[in-house]
């Protein structure tokens, strides 16, 4: 790999606008694809997962390498559709430039706002492509005044579309003044013509405006009155992206190839390589310094893949010095030796082995032990800092179809999970469930999908358990005794207890027994008895919290009582008790965050209304948006994540923390008592 720079880019933005054509454009306008994939019945380059074809979006992060005029530029094509977004965080960890793909004629919309908003804090470069002016409805100015409106005064066109819709037919390049379109392949350059002279020259002199500021001397000249060069305007522009003080917008059409070749030229010529950023942050605070003087390699696993055919991949970014094939390396994560087999490039599914990669490039090394967000290096001492993913607030849990098949399920999903940040798997021991965390059900549906078709067992879903709590709500006495003659020594134990609510939480006993009564020996016995049974519920089976407990009298036999009678009496002393307690049902309360354009913001009230929820708050957020504070019975909200993308058109976003417990209404512990009452009849637990 021995080109002069190395640029790298990801695609992102809402779910839907082209991301992946434009990236096929890319491939095929360069001469790496013979055909433009994924178009008119050709078979796509990059979304090749069969799961991709018929789901209609991109399921995984794609890499693209691309050469243009002797620039290396590394292409990441990031799903964004909401269940996958975490794969577009993990592309933008390992670019110098998140290039915004907007639809036309929707402008852009809240997956848009947020991966923008992500990639700030990731102090990336920023550029818009604004596809698919080749639909009818389009508009620039209504677009360009959106993204405005969203994101700042800080964007400028550098294209314009001439025409709109069947009319569409090629850009104006507002820097050099110029019309381009393609004949075939071939790009045409003409003059700009009349029509748009003067919309073409307005919006020039707006790009000079903006970026004028990217260096004083220039400046000053140009507030002095005298113009500015073509060259410095150049200049000026790649420095201005560079320190992101201007953010560029192109104009084009992915499935005609239109605008394509214009983009291509300014990546070459304005977008940051990672050398231009000077220094990389590391997770204790501080930064790593990039010189192309250093020749100690360090790389960042920004993603992880288990590939059917090839097994395990990581995809590196080299941050500094040069890696080869046999090189060994520590993890800083586990501080072991990981030795680099193979280095390969990839576009799409196809790879092409490579002898070195150079800092700044990226490459993909298979059968590494290394996950997602690690960092290798000569030391091992150096880390990247990590970054955010979004919530993984969708949890289900999941149950194998056939017994004896457990081990086998857990060891795939949580393979799926190293390789995957954004899934975790744990085993619940109260409610006895594997339960999966996703951003969505389609992330879900994928990997039980993935599990059958690669681990040769399957699985299915079902609801989470929700974690009810028992307690009382007032003061009450109980009587145990348990008597039993087999023959030989007996068993004798009796006990009256008192319970009360615990007002300051938690689990209190008192031994308040005089004279005698019961052994002070067997004391511990009934405590013991009292918080098993505590534990096991006594109103509907689940957990007990915030009782005080007392014994206060009861009677033993000098041959027949033991510790086992004792436990035993307390238990039935303790029901007995709980029975006249007034015992109630809690349930835990989430605290819900919602974030949703305006539009949206009344079906989402009417929604918690109707889940038993009550409204706390409603904010303004960011331009157009909303945020809805709420608390819900968690019991109403385990599938919010599918429900609010169904109420919002999949452009809500929302939170969700477990903030304490409540009572369930009346008819709910009706319900749930006959359930468990029912259960123990038929024996089962």
């Amino acid at each position: 790999m021995a080109e002069k720079a190395v640029k790298n880019v990801a695609l992102v933005g809402q779910s839907g606008v082209g991301k992946t054509m434009l990236a096929e454009a890319m491939l095929h306008l360069t001469g790496k694809t013979t055909r433009l994939g994924g178009h008119a019945g050709t078979k796509p380059t990059l979304d090749y997962d069969a799961q991709e074809g018929a789901r209609g979006f991109s399921i995984s992060t794609t890499l693209a390498p691309i050469n243009w005029q002797d620039v290396r530029i590394n292409v990441l094509d990031a799903p964004c559709y909401p269940d996958f977004v975490g794969d577009a965080y993990t592309a933008m960890s390992a670019v110098e430039t998140a290039l915004f793909v907007v639809d036309a004629a929707d402008g852009p919309q809240t997956t848009t706002t947020r991966l923008w908003f992500a990639a700030e804090d990731l102090s990336l470069a920023r550029a818009v492509f604004i596809n698919r002016f080749d639909r009818p409805e389009t508009d620039f100015d209504s677009c360009m005044s959106a993204l405005q409106d969203r994101f700042g005064n800080r964007l400028g066109a550098v294209t314009l579309p001439m025409g709109t819709g069947d009319d569409f037919r090629g850009v104006i390049d507002v820097v050099h003044m110029k019309a381009r379109h393609l004949e075939g392949t071939k790009v045409v350059e003409e003059e700009v013509p009349a029509e748009y002279v003067d919309a073409a020259q307005d919006a020039h002199d707006t790009l000079v405006d903006l970026v004028a500021e990217a260096d004083d001397e220039i400046m000053m000249k140009y507030l002095e009155g005298e113009e500015i060069t073509l060259e410095e305007l150049e200049g000026l522009l790649g420095t201005a992206i560079k320190e992101r003080v201007f953010v560029p917008v192109f104009s084009g059409a992915s499935v005609k190839e239109e605008g394509i070749i214009s983009l291509l030229n300014a990546i070459v010529a304005w977008f940051p390589t990672m050398a231009d950023f000077g220094r990389i942050p590391l997770i204790n605070g501080e930064q790593l310094d990039i010189s192309p003087d250093d020749d100690r390699p360090v790389a960042f696993v920004f993603k992880s893949l288990n590939d059917p055919q090839n097994g395990k991949l990581s995809f590196l970014k080299v941050l500094s010095g040069t890696v080869t094939p046999g090189l060994e390396l520590i993890n800083a994560r586990t501080r072991k030796s990981e030795r680099l087999g193979h280095l390969y490039t990839m576009t799409g599914r196809d790879t092409s082995e490579v002898k070195s990669v150079a800092a700044g490039d990226i490459c993909v090394v298979p059968k590494l032990d290394a996950l997602t967000g690690d960092t290798l290096s000569v030391t091992g001492k150096v880390e990247a800092a990590a970054f955010r993913f979004p919530n993984s607030l969708y949890r289900i849990a999941i149950e194998p179809d056939a017994r004896g098949t457990e081990g086998k399920v857990y060891d795939f999903l949580q393979k799926s999970a190293d390789a995957d940040p954004t899934l975790k798997v744990e085993r619940d021991e109260e409610t006895a469930q594997t339960v999966v965390s996703a951003i969505g059900e389609a992330q879900v549906s994928v990997l039980l999908e993935r599990l059958e078709e690669r681990a040769k067992v399957s699985a299915h879903t079902v609801k989470l358990r929700i974690p009810y709590r028992e307690t009382i709500r007032r003061v009450a006495s109980g009587h145990g005794r348990h008597k039993k003659q087999t023959g030989g020594s007996g068993q004798f134990a009796d006990c009256r207890l008192r319970i009360e609510p615990n007002p300051d939480g938690g689990y209190e006993f008192m031994d308040e027994v005089v004279g005698g009564a019961i052994p002070r020996g067997f004391i511990p016995a009934i405590d013991k008895g009292v918080q098993e049974t505590m534990k096991g519920g006594v109103l509907a089976g689940y957990p007990m919290i915030d009782v005080k407990c007392a014994v206060f009298d009861g009677q033993f036999h000098p041959v027949d009582s033991n510790e086992m009678a004792f436990k035993t009496a307390a238990r039935l002393g303790f029901q007995d008790a709980v029975a006249q307690a007034e015992p109630v049902l809690l349930e835990p309360m989430a605290h819900l965050k919602i974030t949703v354009p305006e539009s949206y913001a009344g079906s989402v009230m009417g929604d918690i209304s109707a889940s038993r929820g009550r409204v706390e708050g409603m904010n303004a957020a960011s331009a157009g948006e909303t945020t809805v504070e709420a608390t819900v019975p968690y019991a109403e909200v385990t599938d919010y994540a599918t429900r609010l993308r169904s109420l919002t058109r999949g452009t809500g976003e929302f939170e969700l923390e477990i903030n304490g417990y409540e009572q369930v209404p009346h008819d709910i512990q009706q319900k749930l008592a006959a359930e468990y009452q029912e259960k123990r009849a038929s024996g089962e637990k």
